[in-house]
C-alpha cells in the first residue's frame, strides 16, 4: 500500500458529525467524510450541513489538518500554505473517484 492511507469514518449507520466553531463567532455541524494522510501528516474533510442536518446543497466540503494531542484529543488546524491545499486536494478528489467514480 503506498504512504497515502485514507482512514474512511463508519460508525455503523451514525454519521459522525462535529460542530466548528468560525472565526466570526457562529458555529457549523459537519459530517466527517473522510481523514486521510499526504506526507506523513493527516487531514480531514467535513461536509458542512444545514439546519435540518442535511448535506449543504452546493457540495462544499472543508478540509483542515488533523491531529490529536497525546491525551489523544482531536485538533484542527488551518492549511495556510497553497501548495499544500493543493496537494491535499488533489489527493481528495482522487480519493472520491476511487469510491464513488467520477
Amino acid at each position: 500500500m503506498d504512504d497515502n492511507q485514507m482512514f474512511p469514518v463508519d460508525n455503523e449507520d451514525d454519521d459522525v458529525v462535529v460542530t466548528l466553531s468560525l472565526d466570526d463567532g457562529s458555529e457549523v455541524t459537519c459530517e466527517i467524510l473522510t481523514i486521510f494522510d499526504v506526507d506523513d501528516q493527516d487531514y480531514i474533510v467535513l461536509l458542512p450541513l444545514d439546519a435540518n442536518g442535511e448535506p449543504n446543497q452546493d457540495g462544499e466540503v472543508y478540509i483542515y489538518r488533523y491531529f490529536e494531542d497525546e491525551t489523544g484529543a482531536p485538533s484542527l488546524d488551518n492549511i495556510d500554505n497553497d501548495d499544500e491545499y493543493a496537494a491535499v486536494s488533489k489527493r481528495f478528489d482522487e480519493i472520491c473517484e476511487e469510491d464513488f467514480g467520477e
